[in-house]
């Protein structure tokens, strides 16, 4: 069956003929968005498997939807899809059945400006050809028998969705690794203007999300009229070829995550160098989008290679167009607190010594500029990029206070998604960041309240500004990922 012609089931997000996929910017107003909840297979994580699976501890399953990822699925409703929330938050609660929020029940909201990844694997997986692939294909990476083949093509397209992702059968018995980490949907690809860069994972736990995001992508119908802006970073074809230590090298390994990749300006694409993101695959992506003529700059961030870090997202993000969060250690305050404390000269060497950043422009490859610290580049976004006018503005991790500029930090406090220019979510737990934001002249809100503020007409998202929005996080915190991971940005407005 083509691609074209395949049904769209109850469930789909159906796209509408004046909607499109397009982001220039980390600030413009969020119109249309990829999410993921978390799903049965988050309830399947181990000890003894959890650093395997990539999670970083155990988390409470129904805690973590009831009383926290439900709260950020309303508020982006109300701010992308509001019709499908408002005047029910009051049913809505963590005391209702939650069918609302379940994707394969026949109450769940159905929006098409915020959709679940489960939704649209099962939509595919109504196309016969492409269920007998993607079952073939995914058996073949987790090395079922035959007999595991066979039996998942009994299922309908709803339940053998579900099956995929959490690994586990409806009785729960267990197939094969979950995917805890498929709640991070910025990690599976990114919007670069109106191209969609399909991501390479470093991990082999992250192996099979790879290849539903693949499938979703270049098989659904929402993505139909994009599949010539499709973008797939090339493999090292001579890779196989080198020894097993050399191949693994970060000079030859081609993998790469979202949360390395911030469409920043409308011409202009930073790349990070990290934990999950080798150099080899930011030169392959700064080719691959100047061939294209999709960009006009490109920006590589190398940061240290630490679990702390991850990705450059969990070190700074854009809340405003002149306002940006980030960690302190590795931006210039960094380096005057070293200055003024001589006793860190018997210290371990310093993290910000392996920032490195160095900027591309489209025809003058070879001829970079190096950029000596962070604040210089976010100004230089800003100002050049953007069109600030005011003065850049730095908020800072913990509020650059010892010690909780890294422990917020790794609670992700430099993890935000703005829901427009100067209105961002992040985590309740990180309170001496919004003691920040506050000396930033930022109103600081609990989602809650917010939400009752908006069905009160106290408020609403189209007047709302300089806001940070607290989730409860005492469960998603857990996973090592905030709002800005848990995102796939679709379509903004231009700013």
């Amino acid at each position: 069956m083509a691609v074209a012609a395949l049904k769209i089931t109850a469930n789909a997000a159906q796209p509408q003929p004046d909607q499109h996929i397009n982001v220039s910017s980390e600030i413009g107003t969020l119109r249309r968005m990829l999410i993921h909840s978390p799903d049965r297979g988050l309830g399947k994580v181990v000890p003894s498997k959890a650093q395997d699976w990539l999670f970083e501890d155990i988390v409470h399953l129904d805690m973590m939807r009831r009383d926290e990822y439900d709260y950020y699925v309303k508020i982006l409703l109300y701010f992308l899809d509001p019709d499908k929330v408002r005047g029910k938050i009051a049913d809505l609660g963590p005391d209702s059945d939650r069918s609302f929020f379940k994707p394969d029940h026949a109450d769940y909201f159905k929006s098409d400006k915020v959709i679940d990844l489960q939704c649209l694997l099962s939509d595919i997986l109504a196309d016969e050809t492409i269920r007998i692939r993607l079952i073939a294909a995914i058996c073949g990476i987790e090395r079922t028998s035959f007999r595991t083949q066979q039996q998942l093509s009994q299922y309908e397209p709803i339940e053998l969705a579900k099956i995929m992702i959490s690994g586990s059968l409806p009785d729960l018995t267990m197939l094969f690794a979950p995917l805890p980490n498929f709640i991070f949907t910025r990690d599976i690809g990114i919007v670069i203007n109106d191209h969609i860069l399909l991501n390479k994972p470093a991990k082999l736990a992250r192996t099979r999300e790879a290849l539903l995001a693949q499938y979703i992508f270049f098989n659904h119908p929402l993505f139909t009229d994009y599949q010539e802006k499709i973008l797939e970073i090339p493999d090292n074809e001579h890779a196989f070829l080198l020894p097993d230590a050399d191949a693994n090298r970060d000079v030859t390994r081609s993998t790469l995550e979202g949360g390395d990749v911030m469409m920043i300006g409308k011409r202009h694409l930073i790349i990070g160098v990290s934990e999950r993101t080798t150099l080899y695959a930011a030169q392959q992506v700064m080719r691959l989008v100047f061939s294209k003529n999709v960009v006009e700059k490109v920006t590589i961030l190398q940061i240290p290679k630490k679990r702390d870090y991850m990705h450059i997202d969990t070190v700074f993000t854009q809340v405003k167009r002149n306002v940006w969060v980030l960690l302190g250690s590795l931006a210039r305050t960094g380096d005057e607190a070293k200055k003024r404390d001589v006793i860190h000269f018997f210290a371990p060497k310093d993290v910000s010594e392996d920032l490195k950043i160095m900027q591309f422009s489209r025809g003058l490859e070879h001829k970079p500029i190096e950029i000596e610290n962070l604040e210089d580049l976010l100004i230089d976004i800003s100002k050049n990029d953007l069109g600030a006018t005011e003065s850049v503005q730095f908020i800072y991790s913990g509020n650059n206070e010892f010690p909780f500029g890294a422990r917020e930090q790794w609670t992700d406090s430099c993890n935000l998604l703005a829901l427009k220019d100067g209105v961002v979510v992040g985590y309740d737990r990180n309170e001496k960041t919004a003691d920040a934001f506050r000396k930033a002249g930022f109103e600081v809100i609990g989602a809650a309240k917010l939400l009752a503020r908006f069905e009160q007409n106290e408020s609403s998202p189209e007047t709302i500004e300089n806001t940070f929005i607290m989730l409860p996080s005492a469960e998603l915190s857990r996973a090592r990922g905030g709002s800005h991971c848990m995102s796939l940005p679709l379509l903004r407005d231009e700013i």
